[in-house]
């Protein structure tokens, strides 16, 4: 029989060992959670073509299901929104919606929370509820409250809370602006990324405390912020570090589709680009890109004769700017009433000439009018997106 205690105990040497897992609180709450019982009915593993293959516990034997619950890796558990991996039979395709992220993320946000005896806690994003668990273990689950958007995801995290002992308190709805009891709270924790984090979250957070959460639209160069509500309701900080997370429902973009060249037929400029569109396969400048162009989607296509194409589209500003390779370099064209290469070079450049800091230096600071993007010492490098109102 598969001893999923070592598993969890293997767990927890891998975490510490890279620095991950230190507090020795948290310690025991990975050992004693088991991570199998929040991944029913079962996960879909990515295989070649775009397919994912569907795994459930009876399908497979119990140690190559115990080697899955405790890899180093997410683990989708729904696609499309509804599709669950009880409900399959052989490959398909689909988009993940759900998943189980990696035990280092999880637990390296969690200990960068900083809590203490007796902090209430807000969970934005119940997934599996995996990470409820941990913060049920150590903190109890009275001071534990956790927000999912999707009826039938939370149903199964409730479940699975229950079968190890936990009933903490879950709110199905938007997250983004509905709050459970016990507010205000210490800490606020998001396990999804958001395009801007709501001043609703702010105003239900207790002066002094922290709200974590991944920032960004692209599926890559999004940033973890750590920010520190004030007696005033604002709340600052800075991006600690690199991070990536499923987008919140209520924020998530609508991705471009359609016939692209009819879209990008007429434009109003043409000119050689100063910096390669590449480099925004980089984490850094993706970022630095949506904080000059904060609504613009990236986006890759290939020409009829093989050649690649990049595109960026801001769809709610009609604007587009659509690149092409040459044996010089790319050429870009513009349309739209916002040049969004304009604004997202000139930022490159400007980050160039002050010498590329990383993404730790980026300070960010909430107030319920907008959100304050800076890199101090570098006045060019300085955005401010206004909010919509909540």
């Amino acid at each position: 029989m598969t001893d999923m205690a070592a598993e969890r105990r293997a767990l927890v040497d891998r975490l510490g060992k890279r620095g991950v897992l230190v507090s020795p609180g948290w310690r025991r709450a990975v050992e004693a959670v088991p991570r199998e019982e929040f991944l029913k009915p079962g996960v879909f593993l990515p295989e070649s073509g775009g397919y994912w293959r569907a795994v459930t516990p009876d399908g497979v034997a119990p140690d190559e299901w115990a080697r899955i619950a405790y890899s180093d890796q997410s683990l989708t558990t729904q696609l499309d929104g509804q599709l669950t991996a009880d409900q399959v039979t052989g490959p398909v395709t689909g988009v993940p919606t759900s998943s189980s992220t990696t035990p280092v993320t999880v637990v390296g946000m969690i200990e960068r929370l900083d809590v203490e005896d007796g902090h209430r806690v807000l969970e934005i994003g119940t997934g599996t509820g995996y990470s409820s668990a941990l913060l049920c273990h150590s903190l109890g689950e009275d001071n534990v409250a956790t927000v999912e958007v999707d009826p039938g995801v939370a149903g199964r995290a409730d479940a699975a809370l229950e079968a190890v002992g936990f009933s903490t308190w879950t709110v199905t709805g938007d997250g983004l602006l509905g709050f459970p009891r016990n507010a205000p709270y210490d800490r606020v924790i998001a396990t999804c990324a958001v395009r801007r984090i709501p001043y609703a979250w702010v105003r239900q957070t207790r002066p002094g405390g922290v709200i974590l959460s991944t920032v960004g639209s692209w599926p890559y160069g999004t940033g973890l912020a750590e920010v520190t509500v004030d007696e005033d309701g604002d709340a600052q900080g800075r991006i600690v570090g690199e991070s990536s997370f499923m987008q919140a429902r209520a924020q998530a973009v609508v991705p471009v589709s359609g016939d692209l060249s009819a879209r990008t037929a007429y434009a109003d400029s043409e000119r050689a680009a100063k910096v390669p569109p590449t480099v925004l396969d980089e984490w850094m400048p993706a970022f630095l890109a949506q904080l000059a162009a904060p609504d613009a989607q990236f986006v890759r296509a290939v020409a009829g004769d093989g050649s690649p194409l990049l595109y960026l589209f801001d769809p709610g500003r009609e604007s587009f700017a659509q690149f092409t390779p040459g044996d010089g370099g790319w050429t870009v064209r513009q349309g739209g009433p916002v040049s969004l290469w304009d604004r997202i070079e000139g930022a490159l450049i400007d980050w160039r000439a002050a010498g590329c800091p990383g993404i730790d230096t980026v300070r960010l600071r909430i107030t319920q009018a907008s959100h304050l993007y800076w890199i101090e010492g570098a006045s060019a490098l300085r955005w401010e997106h206004r909010l919509d109102r909540e």
